[in-house]
């Protein structure tokens, strides 16, 4: 969610990208269909599970941290947003947590735009 998010909130501003430790065969069935069903994005079409490894160097690395141990990835600013992971739970969880991301996202954009991060 937060690769499409960053995509459309911010995208003229940053590039997003998403990955994992250990990702799964697809992204979650939940995620795409509220994401789909909100904000018109198919990340299905526009998304792939990929490792950490697969990523490009970055300026800015953000973790979700959804009680997950993130590896040490090289960056000049790191930053973890404190989410909960809404697997396996009801609609309103996944929908609070996409509404926090959009929040993030868009608070991020407005710090690198205002100069509060970088340059890089």
């Amino acid at each position: 969610m937060a690769q499409a998010l960053g995509k459309k909130l911010a995208g003229d501003v940053f590039d997003s990208f998403s990955a994992g430790t250990e990702p799964g065969s697809r992204i979650n069935p939940d995620a795409v269909r509220l994401m789909k069903q909100v904000h018109g994005i198919d990340m299905e079409r526009t998304q792939h599970n990929k490792l950490l490894s697969d990523l490009p160097p970055v300026d800015i690395v953000v973790t979700m941290g959804c009680n997950v141990q993130c590896p040490t990835f090289p960056c000049s600013h790191r930053e973890d947003w404190g989410l909960d992971d809404p697997s396996g739970k009801e609609d309103k969880e996944f929908l609070a947590v996409m509404t926090q991301i959009e929040e993030k996202v868009l608070d991020l954009k407005r710090r690198i735009q205002s100069g509060k991060l970088g340059p890089f």
